[in-house]
């Protein structure tokens, strides 16, 4: 059995004052038995990592550089991630490949980065509105996978959470049906069973967009949906944590 994972990613959201107010809530809460990760803005790791330092709750990077260390100004590598207090960090998010222009090569040369730092990585694939219209979603998220095993090797899934986050339905309002988002995630986890039967029943697979309190069970309910990566659901602490009940 799959243990369920919840992460709330804040985005370029909050304060100082936010961080600790969402924190301490979230620490404070019965959360069962479900991983929880929390993805603050660069500037707030330390204090969340502190915040939370001694719960169950994880902290983690929203990014992570794929060189080592280096002249690269206003990169920030795994390896300070891991300095400050991360257990995780996000490679691939959606808005990374699309405002940063982010390659298949260049999130596979992260989530190497993250690995060799001891962290767990997230590893964010999905379509774009266009790509599911002309009916190449199975293409796009197979192409995203292939690029991280080529370059980690199908092993490295033992440490990395993956997460299918269709662009067209993050920040949009428009969810995945059920259905939709267990078929992608079955041939995600089909992919994975290919290279190692046991790396395919065992890896994580969670959703995101537009996860919210009302659709989080139904979603979270499908066999192959392990939980969720939640965007803007995860700015109230009511709403994150209603989401943490349902997946538990």
């Amino acid at each position: 059995m799959r243990r369920k994972w919840v992460g709330g990613n804040w985005k370029m959201h909050g304060s100082r004052q936010m961080a600790s107010r969402m924190t301490g809530a979230i620490v404070d809460a019965e959360i069962g038995d479900v991983e929880v990760a929390l993805f603050p803005p660069f500037p707030y790791l330390r204090e969340v990592c502190a915040a939370s330092a001694g719960s169950k709750i994880a902290v983690g990077g929203q990014d992570a550089s794929e060189h080592e260390s280096g002249a690269y100004t206003g990169e920030v590598s795994a390896a300070m991630l891991k300095d400050v207090g991360c257990r995780l960090a996000l490679a691939g998010h959606s808005e990374r490949r699309q405002y940063h222009h982010e390659s298949d090569d260049e999130v596979a040369a992260k989530v190497a980065q993250i690995l060799a730092n001891d962290l767990t990585a997230v590893l964010c694939v999905g379509e774009t509105l266009r790509e599911r219209e002309d009916g190449r979603t199975a293409e796009v998220v197979s192409r995203q996978l292939r690029a991280v095993i080529d370059r980690c090797g199908i092993t490295a899934f033992g440490r990395i959470v993956l997460a299918y986050e269709p662009v067209w339905a993050i920040g949009t309002g428009r969810t995945a049906s059920p259905g939709q988002a267990q078929e992608v995630h079955a041939l995600l986890r089909s992919h994975l069973g290919a290279g190692d039967a046991r790396i395919g029943g065992s890896t994580r697979i969670v959703y995101g967009g537009s996860v919210k309190p009302g659709n989080a069970a139904e979603l979270f309910a499908q066999p192959d949906i392990d939980g969720g990566l939640i965007g803007g659901a995860c700015l109230e602490s009511a709403d994150f944590l209603a989401i943490c009940a349902a997946a538990g």
